[in-house]
């Protein structure tokens, strides 16, 4: 284990700790915790549910809708962001009104969602696509345009059509952006997704945390908000990790201290066998700056 997981496990024990400390005194400082569970009791729920079947169903119900809607809102994002930043167009039918929906939360859009789908799982998927379809529409957007055009031009004087510029140039050149801006849309979707399920939801971690509001069952409240939150975790690190690996052309850094080093899997390249460059330990011949290239000529 290396310093940065103790690091990591020492912060999650330290938070854990100061929660069971002021729930398991009753602190009332302003801030009440005498009606907070305490992390035993919380954890003892946990154990619990897990054994229940409802549990992995309110699971997989909520899986289900997030993947759905985020592939879907990954796709079209995607499509729309590059339309817009290479068509003109594109910008001037689809700009204005996206952007006119754009400012309305996803979450505002679950009486839409009720009126236009003839079930309540169809408009949940559709709140899930509206959140995460923004940030990954505009991070492609800002990313395409941000490209260099002399990659482009160099492509089209080789003889490549457009089709050819798209996947060459324009979507591994903005790949980075459109990583982030999934980045980004997962955590939103996860946010959207729970509210829609609170208010509309039949099953889910969603729905299943606000009946346990409803009937004042505070553990089984909490049991929601930590399986939400390492939901939101692995979704995101998955995220994270695809985008390493369809990356990988990419240079890292590594943090030592305060300024990032290039990381030790992308090793400096040597020089050529057959290159003229004079090694470390060899002397490199200076010339005076009193000698200027007219003096040493006439001096040769």
């Amino acid at each position: 284990m290396t310093v940065r997981h103790l690091l990591r496990l020492l912060s999650l024990a330290g938070a854990l700790g100061l929660w069971q400390l002021l729930t398991a005194l009753d602190v009332n400082l302003w801030l009440r915790f005498e009606q907070f569970p305490t992390v035993v009791d919380v954890t003892r729920e946990f154990g619990r549910r897990i054994g229940s079947e409802a549990y992995w169903q309110d699971l997989t119900d909520s899986l289900s809708r997030i993947v759905t809607g985020f592939v879907l809102a990954a796709a079209a994002g995607v499509a729309v962001g590059t339309a817009i930043a290479r068509s003109r167009l594109a910008a001037d039918l689809l700009g204005p009104v996206l952007e006119v929906l754009r400012p309305i939360p996803a979450i505002a859009l679950v009486p839409v969602a009720i009126l236009l789908f003839p079930s309540n799982e169809q408009g949940i998927v559709f709140i899930t696509f509206t959140a995460a379809f923004f940030p990954v529409m505009v991070s492609t957007r800002h990313a395409v345009r941000a490209l260099t055009p002399v990659w482009e031009e160099a492509v089209l004087t080789m003889g490549g059509g457009r089709w050819r510029v798209l996947g060459s140039v324009v979507l591994p050149g903005a790949l980075p952006g459109i990583l982030g801006g999934l980045s980004v849309g997962i955590g939103v979707s996860w946010i959207c997704v729970i509210s829609a399920e609170m208010i509309s939801g039949e099953y889910g971690v969603g729905y299943r945390t606000w009946q346990d509001y409803t009937v004042v069952d505070y553990p089984g409240v909490f049991v929601g908000m930590v399986t939400i939150g390492a939901l939101g975790w692995m979704t995101s690190t998955a995220v994270e990790v695809l985008g390493r690996r369809v990356t990988r052309w990419l240079p890292r850094t590594e943090f030592r201290g305060e300024a990032p080093v290039p990381s030790r899997r992308y090793p400096r390249a040597a020089p050529h066998p057959g290159s003229d460059r004079p090694k470390a330990d060899e002397a490199v011949p200076r010339v005076s700056a009193s000698r200027t290239p007219d003096r040493v000529h006439k001096e040769a």
